[in-house]
């Protein structure tokens, strides 16, 4: 792993707070008497959205460690644990084709598409650390989307736009940091610039529905 990103698992434990804070309300306050609208297949996403959260923790703590063989192994695991978690994404879309909202399949729609290309690319890129590396930081801003847009509305009580908004602000301050730090110390930012591309065409379509 490159020095300046040594510390990465470290800044992949913010995933830990902010998914508790987003998802308090709605999620774990009722914990263990679930409401019935909190289905079972809630549940598996939920567990299975963790163990990924885990997984990008975990991942690059073993490369500082330099346990590289573990890492491997692990980065195998998720070959079954990346497919549960997109089909999970499934049963939240056929509830929401059949509301009267139908335009929310935005969500869940944008988000299984931005992972599977982030992870793809990774997975494709596995053996060229640096663009595997970043890829990966990609698919993790992905989940900033469902954890600062429950955050705005059930603790500041923000409107969803204004979160929303919020939510892009954040993302793109993160990758244009990345950026600029990766041409600072001469290292390779050229996936950041589609990881962030690939989010103004979020950011486009989300003004579109909405």
């Amino acid at each position: 792993m490159e020095k300046a990103y040594k510390n990465l698992g470290y800044f992949f434990l913010l995933l830990i707070p902010l998914t508790f804070l987003g998802f308090y309300k709605t999620y774990f306050i009722q914990f263990p008497s679930f409401e019935e609208n909190i289905t079972s297949f809630i549940h598996l996403h939920a567990i299975i959205a963790s163990i990924w959260i885990l997984l990008l923790i975990v991942q690059p703590l073993l490369i500082l460690s330099r346990n590289n063989k573990l890492h491997r192994k692990i980065g195998k695991l998720s070959y079954i644990v990346f497919p549960i978690l997109i089909l999970s994404f499934v049963p939240q879309m056929i509830r929401i084709i059949n509301s009267d909202a139908p335009q929310f399949l935005f969500f869940p729609l944008a988000d299984s598409v931005l992972l599977i290309l982030f992870y793809s690319l990774a997975i494709y890129h596995r053996r060229k650390v640096s663009k595997h590396m970043r890829y990966i930081i990609g698919s993790a801003t992905v989940f900033l989307g469902p954890t600062i847009g429950r955050i705005g509305p059930h603790i500041f009580e923000w409107s969803e736009i204004v979160t929303q908004n919020i939510q892009y602000g954040i993302i793109y301050l993160i990758l244009i940091g990345l950026i600029f730090y990766d041409k600072r110390n001469k290292n390779n930012y050229r996936p950041y610039l589609l990881i962030l591309t690939t989010w103004i065409i979020h950011l486009i379509i989300f003004n579109m529905i909405f």
